[in-house]
């Protein structure tokens, strides 16, 4: 029996959820529809001077809001099919977390690894090219963002290459997110998928009647994690949640895995592999030669932070996680994670769990829109306003503070909330808000928390469809 495609498994996944609401079949399909997928060939001149073909796609899933979103890879596997799941997965996730754009998502088919510097920017600035010419690009209209295999670099060279065709310059900056910091970025995106999947653990481990459902304690401190994916996502993931007294048994890369049951130093790890060019041979851990193997290995947390269909019906029965964190996209497949959730194994899905880059990139677009650092206007007057507070409350209680804790205070008020921490705080405050949304959803339906993600999203997209006019 032949798998399913990607963009068929997350279709089976929603309709699995459809069926808790009471929208019509229309609306429904609709709402699953990919509404566009650009396909694109072009010529790259290397720099031997022979010539290769350039295979790119871009789609866009849903305008229910406008501009629809979505990160670039660079990969041997992008097809059509890869990108149509994933921008359908990006509507799902921003009208999770409540960011107000449809979902969008591109790629280049290549390994990045086999060209060079110069001619990963040719093929980047042809790429956004391309996209100008077919309006799937701009700050109203589609703006991508970095993804497996492309960072902050190429995300210069896209704005770069659009404020030079655009007739709106002043706005060009917002084409793109997850630009340099100095060049329209904002702080916090770097880390931001994977500080939002700390949030996401964090949140769903603090509730200690799910915890005891599965027979854990409540807590993050303790608990046992494998990572699979050392890439930005998985490090960050791995960093925080170790911060947080976690504690890491395994890491699968691409060239294998390790595990230790007595723990492994993430930063020991990242040396070690700066030193040797890979993970394996880490002094004290056992070399897992079949990197996937590294899943079934015993833990309480398994995040997946690599790429699609990493846990499917073959391998299901063997996970002995407890909880499984996907910080990457479509990391199980359907029929996997029916399997999983029958067993009472817990699921934080994907189409919420990785929203913390989409978060931070409208954070950053906005910014880019208003042409005004976040905190820049208020922040002294927010100081000054809790400065006042404190005199009341001197006043009230009849005795006077010391001068120089109110100096203290007043320079930490002024000074200490960077446009980092106020980035971070947004991101903390939307992914617990959209967990317990979903948890809610999915305790009242008794239900999984995938379709409980699955059901919020479709009824959010499904009001701004009926909002709009489009459907009574």
């Amino acid at each position: 029996m032949a798998s399913k495609s990607f963009f068929a498994e997350v279709n089976t996944m929603f309709d699995r959820s459809a069926i808790y609401t009471k929208h019509s079949s229309g609306l429904l399909s609709q709402i699953k529809t990919c509404n566009s997928v650009y396909q694109m060939s072009f010529p790259l001149v290397r720099d031997d001077g022979t010539i290769d073909v350039i295979h790119a796609y871009r789609a866009e899933h849903s305008q229910h809001m406008q501009p629809t979103k979505g990160g670039i890879r660079y990969a041997p596997s992008v097809s059509a099919d890869e990108v149509m799941a994933l921008a359908a997965l990006m509507s799902y996730k921003c009208a999770i977390v409540d960011v107000p754009y449809g979902g969008a998502k591109g790629g280049i088919c290549i390994d990045r690894h086999h060209y060079s510097q110069s001619e990963l920017e040719r093929i980047t600035r042809r790429y956004t090219f391309e996209l100008a010419m077919k309006n799937f690009i701009g700050p109203g209209v589609d703006v991508p963002a970095p993804d497996y295999g492309t960072s902050s670099v190429e995300m210069s060279w896209i704005f770069d290459t659009y404020r030079s065709i655009t007739d709106n310059p002043l706005d060009a900056l917002a084409c793109v997110t997850g630009k340099p910091v100095g060049g329209g970025g904002v702080r916090g995106r770097t880390e931001a998928t994977g500080r939002g999947v700390f949030f996401g653990v964090r949140e769903a481990c603090s509730i200690e009647e799910d915890m005891h459902a599965i027979g854990l304690e409540k807590g993050v401190e303790g608990k046992r994690i494998i990572i699979q994916g050392l890439g930005n996502v998985g490090y960050h993931a791995a960093l925080y949640l170790e911060e947080a007294g976690a504690v890491i048994v395994g890491i699968a890369e691409y060239d294998g895995g390790l595990y230790n049951p007595n723990g492994l130093r993430l930063a020991d790890v990242v040396e070690h592999r700066k030193e040797t060019n890979s993970i394996l041979n880490f002094p004290g851990a056992t070399n897992i030669k079949d990197s996937i193997l590294t899943l079934e290995m015993e833990c309480d947390i398994l995040v997946p932070a690599a790429l699609e269909n990493q846990i499917t019906s073959k391998n299901a029965h063997r996970i002995q996680a407890k909880i499984i964190a996907e910080a990457s996209n479509g990391p199980t497949t359907s029929a996997a994670d029916q399997a999983l959730s029958e067993r009472g194994t817990m699921i934080i899905p994907d189409v919420y769990l990785n929203a913390g880059g989409v978060t931070v990139s409208y954070f950053e677009w906005l910014r880019n829109l208003s042409h005004v650092r976040h905190g820049r206007i208020s922040r002294r007057r927010e100081a000054h306003n809790a400065l006042r507070i404190l005199e009341t409350v001197q006043d009230l209680v009849g005795k006077k503070f010391d001068p120089k804790i109110l100096s203290n205070i007043e320079s930490s008020l002024v000074f200490g909330a960077s446009e980092a921490d106020l980035v971070d705080s947004g991101l903390e405050d939307t992914m617990v808000g959209a967990y317990h949304e979903i948890q809610q959803k999915s305790r009242s339906h008794n239900i999984d928390l995938r379709t409980g993600a699955f059901i919020t999203a479709i009824d959010k997209i499904a009001m701004e469809y009926s909002r709009g006019g489009i459907f009574p």
